[in-house]
């Protein structure tokens, strides 16, 4: 293949029921905001939907439904910007679904992050035109948009008209299911022009009265010459403000139309008046062929630092690189500046309503490991929302912190009350707010960002009263049992989200969810290692702040020596005290009826029955122990609370839930390629991570990503060639490295940075070559256990190793 194609994504014609999902997959975004790669002629309808998304807008809104009001807070689609047409004479406005196409070709530039669009069709007067489309969400200056729009006559020569369009009637619309919801978000338009052939839009939110304005300019150039056709202001509505012109376009001759856009809210930091921002920053705008210059030299400079290179696979560099591009876009350096967390579906539509969950846990290494200032900024974040976690953990008897299941604006619980079966119709409970292993997922991201990169000034600042605060709320929420001599979690709910309580129980709810009861020890065992690496001057002070005393602290001790698993003889770890009671479900059955069967909770909701009474899970739970820890430190967790551990116990775990589990999430594919290659599998471990590769790229949870991209899915197939293909396992003081590839591929390149200093990897089936650059720390080395050796590699040299066979 040529390797320009192996940087692209290209579909060669338009399929109506496929343009959700091309939408997704051809966004573009730079961590401030994201815009979905829909046909800028396209009004939002059944096939188009042109969202634009700013990282941490969010509204409330109240909808009364099943009996009651709810309440949402939704990541706001804000005014549309793209909209730009045009119409041949008196024919009909130009848009790809209602005109004849003759050719068509829409391409994601992903080197350049560009979007270009090469589109021939045909009227029915026989005038066939030619249009060609680059579009850029800026990288270097996170406000800026802009598209080049060549019109081109192949056989005649008439006027034209152009329409362009700020489109603030817009609603959040993209989620089928959430569309009995209120999704009115903006109020109070306003709008108009200024000198330089521009117009402006501002709205703000209804609740959050979040001020955003959107400024647009237009420049007209034909026969290489700019003109200056006289611009007719349009108003819609009172939400739409757009400009039209009249140009005569000549045969073979392309007419060039530059829209740019400047996007600012009342929520930027150092912005006082958007429209002023706004306004100012597109004035000083230049050509399209600039800004697209400086585009290409930031996405150069990160793909220098980001990039994945794979020989021998196409489809697997293509879609690693497509997983890089977005996670990009949806978190960048950008997001110094900005108070947001990491939407678990981009800024790429509305799924969840855009806030915040635990797939963070999926991802921060991807960024930590190459840009940590982005993971970092994203953990702050969380601690700004510190506070609300203590309010959240009182309320609700518990002492610490205690963090939202779902996170947007506030730190408050997100989670929806009600929850819709598309199968059936009905709106139900939700009670995945009882997600309490969130707050243990943050204490974990806090944990490995300081192990990565020896921030000590972050650990003393930050990290440590975040992972203290947890400890303390994993401490209170346990209780000591006499009857066992065991602490005991319950009301909690692990990841398989598919069971809510007992059946026949009145709570929702479980008692001793081993994920969450294991992750509880883990976080106590690490909040005393804390205080034993900060300052005395740190600790002190952050004893006095906490309020934790000797005490608390043998208490803790005590916990993550009597902390309650529930194994039975078999050695099997039961999901939740109970559900070896549940009962088996005859997946054959199903299968044979349903085919896709990932979403079982919804299909036995619809026959009546509940997920609730059986052996079904979404997605790994105790499972997913065994892919956040090597099996060593496992063993010493469990072994400390006096359970036996070891591989083939692993294993028997590994088949026993494998055959109980539906995938319904994609995170659930990551754990399991992650551990079919720890138990040796070598052709289930491929074929997993085909399936995660698959994911968004076909749309394989079947008609998810049209409402945004997966990020947990995409930084775990990332994760998984650096832990399994590369076999890098990192240490607090040195890299373990045993390298594997799959038979297809002949070579594997990328950077990590690991502890201060980048280290380029080279890998063959043969050989690895390593080279570390200098970096700031004054250790001039780093320690790498090589062909199960330990050797020093000084920073500044190339190394090469030859592989031994396995």
């Amino acid at each position: 293949m040529n390797k320009d194609l192996l940087w692209k994504i290209v579909y060669k014609n338009l399929e109506p029921d496929e343009e959700g999902l091309r939408e997704v997959i051809c966004a573009l975004g730079n961590g401030y905001f994201g815009t979905r790669g829909a046909a800028t002629e396209a009004l939002p309808a059944e096939m188009h939907y042109p969202g634009t998304y700013i990282a941490g807008l969010y509204n409330r809104l109240a909808t009364y439904i099943s009996g009651r009001t709810v309440y949402n807070e939704d990541l706001v689609n804000c005014p549309n910007w793209t909209y730009l047409t045009f119409k041949i004479r008196d024919s009909e406005w130009f848009c790809p679904s209602t005109a004849k196409i003759i050719s068509f070709r829409k391409e994601l530039d992903m080197k350049n992050g560009v979007l270009v669009r090469d589109i021939r069709f045909k009227t029915r007067r026989g005038y066939r035109t030619r249009i060609i489309e680059n579009r850029i969400v800026h990288m270097a200056y996170p406000h800026i948009g802009a598209i080049s729009y060549a019109i081109i006559p192949e056989n005649y020569s008439d006027y034209i008209t152009v329409r362009s369009m700020l489109d603030g009637a817009v609603l959040n619309m993209n989620v089928e299911r959430y569309r009995q919801l209120n999704s009115n978000h903006w109020i109070a338009h306003k709008m108009g022009q200024f000198a330089d052939n521009g117009i402006y839009l501002s709205a703000k939110t209804s609740s959050s009265r979040i001020e955003i304005c959107e400024a647009s300019k237009l420049r007209v150039f034909a026969g290489n010459k700019e003109k200056n056709p006289r611009l007719e202001v349009i108003r819609h509505a009172e939400k739409v403000i757009g400009q039209e012109f009249r140009i005569f376009a000549q045969r073979k001759h392309p007419c060039l139309i530059e829209k740019t856009v400047a996007i600012y809210t009342s929520r930027d930091k150092g912005v006082r008046d958007p429209k002023v921002s706004a306004i100012n920053a597109v004035k000083k705008l230049k050509r399209f062929e600039t800004l697209i210059s400086s585009h290409k030299q930031a996405w150069f400079k990160l793909w220098d630092k980001f990039d994945i290179q794979v020989e021998g696979d196409a489809f697997a560099q293509q879609v690693l690189r497509l997983h890089i591009f977005h996670l990009l876009q949806t978190a960048s350096v950008h997001n110094r500046e900005i108070d947001a967390g990491l939407s678990a579906r981009g800024l790429h539509g509305e799924a969840y309503r855009g806030h915040v969950f635990w797939d963070e846990i999926f991802v921060k290494p991807f960024y930590t490991l190459h840009t940590p200032e982005i993971s970092k900024a994203l953990i702050m974040y969380r601690y700004r929302r510190l506070p609300k976690a203590r309010e959240y953990a009182r309320a609700n008897g518990y002492r610490g912190a205690m963090f939202p299941w779902q996170s947007g604006s506030s730190g408050r619980e997100e989670t929806q009350v009600m929850h819709l079966n598309p199968r059936s119709g009905k709106w139900g409970p939700d009670y995945s707010y009882l997600q309490r292993h969130v707050s243990v997922a943050i204490a974990y991201n806090v944990w490995n960002y300081w192990r990565l990169t020896k921030d000590e000034e972050f650990l003393e600042k930050v990290g440590a009263e975040m992972i203290l605060s947890i400890a303390q709320f994993c401490a209170s929420i346990a209780k000591f049992s006499a009857k066992d001599d065991r602490f005991h979690v319950g009301h909690v709910m692990g990841p398989d989200e598919f069971h809510e309580k007992l059946p026949n129980s009145h709570q929702a709810g479980f008692k001793d969810n081993a994920y969450t009861n294991f992750m509880m020890v883990w976080t106590l065992l690490k909040a005393r290692e804390v205080l034993k690496i900060i300052s005395y001057r740190g600790k002190s002070r952050i004893m006095k702040k906490l309020k934790i005393t000797p005490k608390e602290l043998k208490v803790w001790n005590a916990i993550t020596k009597k902390m309650n698993l529930v194994i039975n003889n078999e050695g099997i770890i039961s999901q939740f005290d109970g559900y070896m009671q549940l009962k088996e479900l005859v997946w054959s059955e199903y299968r044979k009826r349903y085919k896709n069967i990932k979403r079982m909770d919804r299909i036995l909701k619809a026959e009546g029955k509940s997920p609730d009474a059986y052996k079904v899970s979404k997605q790994a739970d105790a499972l997913m122990i065994f892919y956040l820890f090597p099996l060593p430190q496992v063993q010493e967790i469990f072994n400390r609370l006096g359970y036996p551990l070891n591989r083939q116990l692993l294993a028997r775990n590994y088949d026993y839930y494998i055959a109980r589990t539906s995938h319904g999430s994609t995170l659930s594919k990551v754990v399991h390629c992650f551990l079919s290659k720890v138990l040796g599998r070598q052709k289930d471990f491929w074929l997993w991570f085909v399936e995660i590769l698959k994911s968004d790229i076909y749309d394989t949870q079947g008609g998810t990503t049209p409402e945004g991209i997966h990020c947990g899915v995409m930084g775990g197939s990332i994760d998984i060639v650096v832990r399994c293909f590369a076999g890098i396992e990192l240490g607090d003081e040195w890299i373990k490295l045993r390298p594997q590839l799959p038979d297809k591929w002949r070579r594997l390149k990328f950077k990590i940075y690991f502890q201060g200093k980048w280290i380029l990897f080279d890998i063959t089936k043969s050989q690895v070559k390593i080279h570390i650059q200098k970096g700031k720390r004054r250790q001039d080395f780093l320690a790498f256990e090589i062909n199960s050796k330990l050797q020093y590699l000084n920073a500044g040299r190339t190394f090469k190793f030859s592989l031994k066979n396995r």
